[in-house]
């Protein structure tokens, strides 16, 4: 495992600094000048990169010329030529569709890049970019689609993302952020501090409920109402998924080998209706190209076809962590491997086999 320098910084990386940095990069510089600018500009952050091959359209639209001259946004004018046809959309169809003005969007995909603050699993910088290009999406208007609704002229269904190629590219590539402020630069340590007391919180707000929380069964006999803490006793005590994946990562082999080599983190913090929501979803940067079911198999068998996919992956116990995430290796198989432990059929490091078994008595998953 690499090791983060031995005087880490206190600034951390900060959202307009790191706008400067991208700012700066001429267009079509790849991960590796990302990487290098990212590393210099913030000394004692080695800063690495990943393509998560996640691929998103912005609906930021310009007009533009035959030339590639960006004439205006794209909503706003087409509401201004609406205003000067009193509204009619035949008129405004009509006279546009013979034009030669076009639409321009942009395309990106995800990509992050991520630093070592410590030699902790939860301990580095992430940081959540886009590699875009703008390009010509299509006409002004649909030439061959008379628009019957307003939203049929500002929503423009016509654009064909497949048909997206190198000659109608106008600009770019170029790195952009992305996400919300809060969730795009984030100290992993810290958020899961964050995530945990914000839990912690929530449920003590709610304790005075629950210590009046019974649960009722009904039965022959008659009705009994037990307390539910009785019942879970250790709900103020839970953890969250987030957090978990973190402690089980450290605390199995897997922590041969840095978090971020292999997942980039989806990260939300945002407010919804007063309630702070907060967590994150695990993104694979390499994937097994099989899913694994456990079907009929016998524990045996899944265990030499965990393993296979721990080579594939390049990560011990690897495939414990695809689990959590459900993408390639479905429950199941966990819960068939917990089994087979518990009656000694099988076998893991201690370490991991005390994870497994942690998760199939409460699971957990993204």
């Amino acid at each position: 495992m690499d090791k983060a320098s031995e005087n880490i910084p206190v600034r951390l990386p900060d959202p307009a600094s790191i706008e400067a940095v991208l700012a700066r990069l001429p267009a079509g510089a790849d991960e590796a000048a990302l990487a290098a600018a990212l590393t210099e500009a913030f000394p004692g952050f080695p800063f690495s990169t990943a393509d998560t091959d996640n691929q998103y359209w912005r609906d930021t639209r310009s007009v533009i010329a035959a030339d590639g001259t960006r004439i205006a946004e794209y909503r706003p004018w087409m509401e201004a030529e609406l205003a000067k046809d009193n509204g009619d959309i035949g008129a405004v169809w009509t006279r546009l569709r013979g034009s030669d003005l076009h639409i321009s969007e942009w395309h990106g995909n995800s990509v992050y890049a991520f630093a070592p603050t410590g030699p902790g699993a939860a301990d580095y910088v992430q940081i959540r970019l886009g590699r875009e290009v703008e390009w010509r999406a299509g006409p002004i208007v649909n030439p061959t689609y008379h628009p019957w609704g307003k939203d049929e002229l500002l929503d423009p269904s016509w654009i064909t993302h497949e048909d997206i190629s190198d000659d109608k590219i106008l600009a770019g590539p170029l790195y952009r952020m992305l996400g919300r402020s809060g969730s795009n630069v984030t100290h992993v340590r810290s958020f899961l501090t964050r995530r945990a007391r914000l839990e912690r919180e929530k449920r003590e707000a709610q304790r005075p409920e629950m210590e009046r929380r019974v649960v009722r069964e009904v039965t022959r006999q008659g009705t009994t109402e037990t307390p539910f803490l009785e019942l879970v006793p250790d709900w103020f005590e839970f953890v969250p998924r987030e957090n978990r994946f973190f402690q089980d990562w450290e605390e199995s082999s897997a922590s041969a080998e840095r978090v971020y080599a292999h997942w980039a983190l989806d990260i939300y913090d945002y407010d919804d209706k007063g309630t702070r929501e907060i967590g994150f979803v695990p993104r694979p940067l390499h994937l097994p190209k099989e899913r694994l079911i456990a079907g009929d198999a016998s524990v045996h068998i899944l265990m030499d076809r965990v393993e296979a996919i721990d080579r594939k992956v390049g990560v011990p116990f690897g495939w414990f962590f695809l689990m959590t995430h459900g993408n390639r290796v479905e429950p199941e198989v966990g819960q068939a491997i917990a089994k087979g432990l518990r009656d000694q059929r099988v076998v893991l490091p201690d370490r991991d086999a005390r994870v497994l078994l942690r998760w199939a008595e409460r699971s957990y998953g993204f």
